[in-house]
């Protein structure tokens, strides 16, 4: 019909324009973020033990994310009758952190800078990795920012506390963020196979407050009973490792473990914790696009993403 929001404007296709997050406005000023959600890329894979690439990742999701940037009126769900992520939700895209090669110290310090901004802004972060390490730097930003818990979603549990005297890869993540005070539990899910971290490390991890499931275990107590054990009234961060999911849907990654997750799995969780808690960060990582020429794991990332910054702001207008 003429007139309608579909006839208004340029039409914008995906193809078209700059690669910015969802084809959302960026914002190079830090210290002018006037949003709802800050998108910022963390392109830092020196923390790796196997296959690089990661570094590609934020671009590789940005431009995914171009597939769903049609936005004209939100995006309408029918199964949940509901219209997510109206125009109301404002989303920017504030770049990438610098990232210095090989140097991690600095590289991280830049990415728990561009955290803080994002906090300081009273936005809610979404940083986009990266190796699983660029964790590390953005659970350290919310420092003086009151107690989170971390659900994580993960093939590994990333939970060593030094190997050959490294501190910061990305088998550490985990390790470092429940060391640090403001850090009340982890919710580890998705933690299968062979894995990064010996014995001593899940013995570790239980005794620091960590809940560990793997997907098996996810799967007997369904998307709900896995939200039902984190703490009522926790505020959470949520860290999803795109090797969470199985590798027949997410193949770009550095190092893929057979059984994991499919979406709906992973969504009706995101859904669960939305809807039941305050989310007050989100990062995706391990994204390596070079790894999957169909491009399809950067789509995945893209959607999953989008989808729960949907369920946050659509849980936070219901309450």
């Amino acid at each position: 019909m003429a007139g309608n929001s579909y006839d208004s404007g340029r039409l914008n296709l995906p193809f078209v324009g700059i690669s910015t997050f969802g084809k959302r406005p960026y914002v190079e000023d830090w210290s002018a973020i006037a949003a709802d959600v800050a998108v910022m890329g963390a392109p830092f894979d020196f923390g790796t033990q196997f296959r690089a690439g990661a570094r590609f990742g934020p671009r590789g999701v940005r431009e995914a994310s171009t597939l769903f940037s049609f936005g004209h009126a939100g995006a309408y769900d029918h199964e949940d009758d509901c219209t997510y992520l109206p125009a109301s939700v404002r989303i920017v895209d504030i770049g990438d952190a610098d990232i210095v090669h090989t140097d991690t110290v600095k590289s991280h310090a830049n990415i728990r800078k561009g955290v803080e901004a994002i906090l300081a802004a009273g936005a809610l972060p979404v940083v986009i990795g990266g190796d699983h390490s660029v964790n590390i730097p953005c659970v350290q930003a919310f420092e003086g920012q009151g107690d989170i818990h971390i659900f994580q979603i993960d093939a590994h549990l990333d939970f060593v506390d030094e190997r050959h005297g490294v501190r910061h890869g990305h088998g550490s993540p985990m390790r470092r963020a429940a060391e640090q005070s403001y850090v009340t539990g982890l919710t580890q899910v998705g933690i299968r196979n062979v894995s990064s971290t010996a014995r001593d490390g899940y013995e570790a991890a239980r005794a620091m407050g960590a809940d560990i499931l793997s997907v098996r275990q996810a799967r007997a107590l369904g998307a709900q009973g896995v939200v039902d054990r984190i703490p009522k009234g926790a505020r959470v961060y949520v860290t999803i490792d795109i090797d969470g999911f199985c590798p027949s849907i997410a193949p770009g990654t550095g190092t893929p473990s057979h059984g994991g997750f499919l979406y709906y799995e992973v969504l009706e969780m995101l859904q669960g914790i939305a809807r039941s808690h305050e989310v007050v960060g989100i990062d995706l990582v391990e994204v390596a696009p070079d790894y999957d020429h169909s491009g399809s794991t950067s789509i995945l990332a893209a959607q999953v993403l989008l989808n729960f910054l949907g369920f946050i702001f659509h849980a936070r207008g219901a309450r």
